[in-house]
C-alpha cells in the first residue's frame, strides 16, 4: 500500500512561506522587508521560526527542502527558481517606468509611480514582489520580456510609460505574461499635470486594486491556469482560489460550492489563513442570505473559521474586521468601531478593505453616510467587482439615496437574496409599488426564508439608522 507522504510546508504561514522562498532564491532581509512591506528584524523573526517548524539550520537546507517540496508536488526539478504556474504565490516584476518625455524632472514621477506600485502590491498576501532594488538594475534595458521573466522566475512583469506634453501628461500601464510575451491587460490615463502628486496617488491606487483586489486580473489569470488542470492535480491554494470565484457569486449553489472548495483547501493546508478567511464570509453569506436552515450554526462556523484565520495571521484585515462586526452583537460596539478605524488606517487604498467597511459602517456602528462614501472609494479604485455595488446599494439605501440603491444593485450579483431585498424596499420607498410588488412576490417564491428581520439579526445590524431604515423599507414593500 503506498503511504502519503506529508508536506512540511503546511506547517508553515503564507507570509512565512514568501519569506523562506525569497531567502532561498538569495535575497537579503534588507530586499525581502522592502518587497513585503516588513522591516528586516521581522524578516529574521520569520526565518526564525521557519528553521524551528521545519527543523532545518541554514539556507543550504531551506532551498533543498523547498526543492524537494516542489518535485514531489508537479513532478518535475524546478528551473531556475522556486516559483510554479499555478502553486504558490503568484511573482510579479514591476519593471521602473519609462519616461518619454525629454525633461530630466519627469523621470523622478516615473521611478515613484513603479516604487509606490511595488510597495502597494508587496500588501497583497496571495502575491510575491520582486525587491525595488533588484528592480532598479532593470531601467533602460530593452530585453525580451520573456528573458526578463526568466532571470527574475516572475509570472508576470507590469511596466508602464510616462510622456508629459504641455501640462498634459499620459500614463500607459500594461500587464505582460512572462512566460509567452503576451499583453493580458493596459490601462492608460490622460490627466493635467496640475495636481501631479494626486494624480500620481491615484493611478498606483487603481492599478494596485484593479490587478491585485480578490476579483483583480492577477486572480482571474491565477483560476484560469487553476482550471486547466486535472482536479486529482489541486492543491490548497488552487481549492482557495477557486472558492473565493464561487464565493463572490452569492448564489445557493455557488455559496455551498465555496464552502466544499474552501473546506478542501484547509484540509490540505490548515495553516493557509487566507481560506479560513474566506471560509469564514462563506458561512456569513449562508447566514445572511437564509441559505441555511441553521443560521445560528452558521454564524458560530463564521466566527470559528475568523478565529482561526487570525491566530494564523494577525495581520488579516478583513478577518479582523468581520470578527468585531460579529462581536457587535455583544454589545461591544466601542471595541468593533476601533477594530473599524485600525483597518482603515492599516489598508486605506485597499478597495476590498474600503468596501468591508462601507457595509460595517451603515449596519453596525459608526456613520452610515462614511460608508457610502467609502463604497464610492472602493468602486472608484476598483470598478468591475460586483459585490462592491452592493455595499453601495445598502449604505445609500440607508441613508435615503433609494434610486442610487436601484442603481448600484442593478450592478450586483443580480440572485442574492440580498439584491431582491433591498430593491423591493428601495421601489416601496420611491413609491413604486408595483415593482415593489414583482421583486417581493419573487422572493416569496425563490427564497421563503428570507426576511428583513433575519438579515438584521444575522449581518448582524446595530446601527439604529439601518434598523429604522430596513423595517420601514419591508413595511412599505410588504416584507415585515
Amino acid at each position: 500500500m503506498l503511504r502519503a507522504v506529508s508536506n512540511p510546508l503546511t506547517s508553515l504561514s503564507d507570509r512565512e512561506r514568501v519569506v523562506a522562498a525569497k531567502f532561498a532564491e538569495g535575497m537579503t532581509y534588507r530586499e525581502i522587508g522592502e518587497t513585503l512591506f516588513i522591516a528586516p528584524t521581522t524578516v529574521r523573526t520569520h526565518l526564525s521560526a521557519i528553521y524551528r517548524k521545519l527543523d532545518i539550520r541554514n539556507k543550504v537546507a531551506l532551498a533543498t527542502l523547498l526543492a524537494d517540496q516542489h518535485e514531489q508536488d508537479t513532478g518535475q526539478a524546478p528551473s531556475g527558481g522556486l516559483s510554479v504556474e499555478g502553486s504558490g504565490p503568484t511573482v510579479v516584476a514591476v519593471l521602473p517606468f519609462d519616461n518619454l518625455s525629454a525633461d530630466e524632472p519627469w523621470n523622478r514621477l516615473a521611478d515613484g509611480l513603479s516604487a509606490d506600485i511595488i510597495v502597494d502590491l508587496a500588501r497583497y498576501p496571495d502575491l510575491a514582489v520582486i525587491a525595488r532594488q533588484t528592480m532598479l538594475s532593470y531601467k533602460g534595458r530593452r530585453d525580451d520580456v520573456r528573458s526578463i521573466g526568466r532571470e527574475l522566475n516572475a509570472d508576470y512583469l507590469l511596466e508602464g510609460t510616462l510622456q508629459a506634453a504641455a501640462q498634459q501628461l499620459r500614463i500607459c500601464v500594461q500587464l505582460v505574461d512572462a512566460r509567452t510575451g503576451v499583453d493580458l491587460w493596459t490601462v492608460r490615463y490622460d490627466r493635467s499635470a496640475e495636481d501631479l502628486f494626486a494624480m500620481q496617488d491615484m493611478v498606483t491606487e487603481n492599478v494596485v486594486n484593479v490587478l491585485a483586489s480578490c476579483c483583480g486580473k492577477l486572480a482571474k489569470l491565477r483560476r484560469d491556469v487553476v482550471r486547466r488542470k486535472h482536479p486529482a492535480s489541486f492543491r490548497a491554494y488552487d481549492y482557495y482560489l477557486l472558492g473565493v470565484e464561487q464565493h463572490n457569486l452569492y448564489t445557493h449553489a455557488s455559496n455551498a460550492e465555496a464552502v466544499r472548495l474552501l473546506t478542501r483547501a484547509i484540509e490540505l493546508d490548515p495553516g493557509l489563513a487566507r481560506a479560513w478567511t474566506v471560509l469564514g464570509l462563506a458561512h456569513a453569506v449562508a447566514a445572511i442570505n437564509a441559505f441555511t436552515t441553521d443560521p445560528s450554526a452558521a454564524k458560530e462556523r463564521w466566527k470559528l473559521c475568523l478565529e482561526r484565520a487570525l491566530a494564523l495571521d494577525a495581520g488579516d484585515t478583513h478577518a479582523r474586521i468581520c470578527l468585531a462586526e460579529l462581536r457587535a452583537l455583544q454589545g461591544d460596539l466601542v471595541a468593533t468601531a476601533r477594530e473599524h478605524d485600525l483597518a482603515l488606517a492599516a489598508a486605506p487604498h485597499d478597495a476590498d478593505t474600503l468596501a468591508l467597511l462601507a457595509g460595517g459602517k451603515a449596519f453596525v456602528t459608526g456613520d452610515p453616510q462614511e460608508g457610502y462614501e467609502l463604497a464610492k472609494r472602493a468602486i472608484r479604485l476598483n470598478p468591475h467587482v460586483s459585490w462592491y455595488y452592493s455595499m453601495l446599494g445598502r449604505s445609500s439605501f440607508v441613508v435615503g439615496l433609494h434610486r442610487e440603491c436601484l442603481t448600484a444593485f442593478s450592478q450586483a450579483p443580480p440572485d442574492s437574496p440580498a439584491t431582491l431585498l433591498f430593491q423591493a424596499m428601495a421601489h416601496a420607498m420611491l413609491g413604486e409599488t408595483p415593482q415593489a410588488i414583482k421583486i417581493a412576490n419573487r422572493l416569496a417564491r425563490e427564497f421563503p426564508d428570507i426576511s428583513a428581520e433575519g438579515f438584521i439579526g444575522s449581518y448582524p445590524v446595530t446601527n439604529p439608522p439601518a434598523i429604522a431604515a430596513i423595517r420601514e423599507g419591508a413595511r412599505r414593500a410588504g416584507l415585515a
